[in-house]
């Protein structure tokens, strides 16, 4: 997103520091006492949030208990609650935000998707060098834009513990989206592990938290060929999340799915939700079961409003909405992507109207489209009236059996039979061969129309990436200049993420580089069989999504699906070094993340 306003290119903090993903690594065996189980202190934390505003705005960071559908556990609130306050600011403002470390380790808060310079941008080691305990940091910067956003730590994992918070800016002309009620609706997860216990665990067998591959052998309709299939890879057809309602309680803004949050509304209202995924490693399922609504924002910029019944939000990503309720009461029901648990609250007429929950759904089932083989068409886009035209997809076969039927059949030349997904002679000579790395994509096809794992044959219309086209035309209308691809990489079993196959370490500083304001098509490809939502700090980039000239939507963070790719266009007009990572938190704490440099004008590459 280019602006008017420009930021002065300063030296980078020392990255050796980095603590936000990198050196806090081998941290994780430094519990405290809490964590194995004593007695949990400190005061007890709010569920739900107050609201700040105004030019100076004073944030404290501490610890606390908490207490979630009766399960108790250690926090990390700003303010006192978890979320942290809603930060409310004008476009066009100035604002110093005043953060107080009250813990006893070092701190941050990241402003997502707001532009900042980037000193302000509170990634540890990369563009500033964290708050140390009992000392304060002033955020000072202009608001060059309007929208919902949100805040967390991005240090030691804190986030996962309740470290983040919404953010809305108001335009400083009229707000093309007219409500008559405006509410945020943030989603995250709590749990009384610790989140380096949680790290633990997923290194020493990532599918620790799946409980729903106990018994897949028994209770998932596959053939014989099916299962052997997935004993060879080693993968479990289940295996959708790292992270699941085994030990999650998925929140809506800090209340359990039974702790009644409500929305209130009069008949006759239009009523606008800002949906943000605020959790550290979960995808979720957004409906109002029996209600159409209007998506109308994605990643705080303005869409062109399209009707959907249903939509993904990956981690990191906001979604604005319009509904006009037609009941009494309505349930918001966000299900988690592999149906394990859900966050509730209730379009309420009244306080205390409620609406039926629906159950949750079956479970869904990894497919060959998520290993990267392409069988025919991958247009999935919405047809008119929002039917999904199943037979041209090639990820609908609901097991792999159906596929595997085709033996023989050829796909680019080579027949199925002696494929393999740890082929490594199909990546690209720039992509680091080693450990890291435990499956290829075999035929990677864009997967942008992808409603989502677990939509593509549900009855009503799910909304995707071909849907969003930007309200207002885009500021940069130049043809990219060159190209570049990315590729998504990991070893699932050993708990092992990175880009194009090099972990991020703290002392291998090898930075992806931009020139100043050039513009840049970039391909990420996902060699791994589970959905990666992908944040680049610092700026907006424009989906490739087959939008008319110059309406590409803008987004900050994109989901990139199993075996498959995703596309936008950048232009890199923000000065500094820059945080690009997964958002799933402890894919990122693995090493999926890397420095974006982008050089002032005239500077060496």
């Amino acid at each position: 997103m280019t602006n008017s306003t420009r930021t002065h290119f300063l030296p980078p903090v020392a990255r050796r520091t980095f603590l936000g993903g990198a050196a806090a690594l081998a941290a994780a065996s430094a519990l405290p006492a809490w964590a194995r189980g004593a007695h949990v202190g400190g005061p007890h934390l709010r569920k739900g949030f107050d609201e700040v505003a105004g030019d100076s705005i004073d944030l404290t960071i501490a610890r606390g208990h908490r207490m979630v559908e009766g399960r108790s556990g250690m926090g990390i609130a700003v303010n006192g609650s978890v979320p942290g306050p809603l930060v409310r600011l004008r476009e066009g403002q100035h604002v110093r935000l005043n953060v107080t470390n009250g813990l006893d380790e070092d701190s941050s808060i990241h402003w997502h998707g707001l532009l900042v310079p980037f000193q302000y941008d509170g990634v540890p080691g990369i563009s500033f060098p964290g708050i140390a305990p009992g000392e304060t940091f002033t955020y000072d910067f202009p608001i060059r834009q309007s929208g919902t956003y949100w805040w967390h730590s991005h240090s030691n994992l804190q986030e996962q513990a309740g470290h983040y918070g919404p953010i809305i800016v108001d335009p400083a002309g009229p707000d093309p989206v007219q409500a008559d009620r405006d509410y945020v609706l943030l989603l995250s997860e709590f749990t009384p592990l610790h989140p380096h216990m949680i790290m633990k665990k997923l290194k020493g067998g990532e599918g620790y938290f799946n409980y729903q591959q106990r018994t897949w052998t028994d209770d998932y309709p596959l053939t014989g060929q099916d299962r052997r299939m997935w004993a060879e890879m080693r993968m479990m057809p289940t295996d959708i999340l790292d992270v699941t309602g085994a030990t999650y309680t998925y929140l809506a803004n800090g209340h359990g799915p039974t702790e009644g949050l409500e929305y209130l509304f009069t008949p006759g209202q239009r009523v606008r939700i800002r949906v943000i995924n605020g959790s550290a490693m979960s995808f979720f399922n957004v409906r109002i079961p029996g209600v159409k609504f209007m998506v109308v924002g994605a990643d705080g910029q303005n869409v062109r409003p399209v009707e959907v019944e249903e939509f993904q939000i990956g981690a990191a990503e906001t979604y604005d909405i319009l509904v006009e309720p037609t009941a009494d009461a309505h349930s918001i029901v966000a299900e988690s992507m592999d149906r394990s648990g859900m966050a509730l609250a209730t379009l309420a007429s009244r306080p205390g109207a409620r609406a039926e929950v629906p159950a949750l759904r079956d479970a869904p089932l990894l497919t060959m489209a998520d290993m990267g083989m392409n069988h025919g068409d991958m247009d999935h886009g919405s047809g008119e009236g929002g039917t999904m035209d199943h037979a041209a997809m090639g990820h609908a076969m609901p097991a792999a059996a159906d596929a595997m039927a085709m033996e023989g059949a050829s796909m680019d030349g080579m027949s199925m039979d002696g494929m393999s997904m740890r082929d490594t002679s199909l990546l690209p000579p720039h992509v680091k061969i080693g450990p890291g790395i435990d499956m290829v994509s075999m035929a990677p096809a864009d997967r942008m129309g992808d409603p989502g794992i677990g939509l593509d044959r549900v009855p009503h219309r799910v909304l995707n990436y071909r849907d969003l086209v930007a309200l207002t035309p885009n500021d940069d209308p130049r043809t990219p200049s060159r190209r570049m691809q990315i590729h998504l990489t990991g070893n699932m079993e050993r708990y092992m993420w990175s880009f194009d196959g090099r972990k991020f370490t703290a002392v291998s500083d090898d930075p992806i580089r931009f020139a100043y304001n050039e513009r840049v098509r970039v391909k990420l490809v996902n060699d791994t069989m589970m959905a990666h939502p992908i944040h680049l700090h610092g700026h907006f980039f424009e989906l490739v999504n087959g939008a008319e000239a110059g309406h590409q939507p803008q987004k900050h963070t994109v989901i990139v699906q199993p075996g498959g790719s995703a596309t936008f266009d950048l232009t890199a007009d923000e000065l500094g070094d820059w945080a690009f990572h997964c958002h799933l938190l402890y894919h990122m704490h693995s090493g999926m993340f890397q420095i974006v440099t982008v050089n002032a004008p005239g500077a060496a590459a």
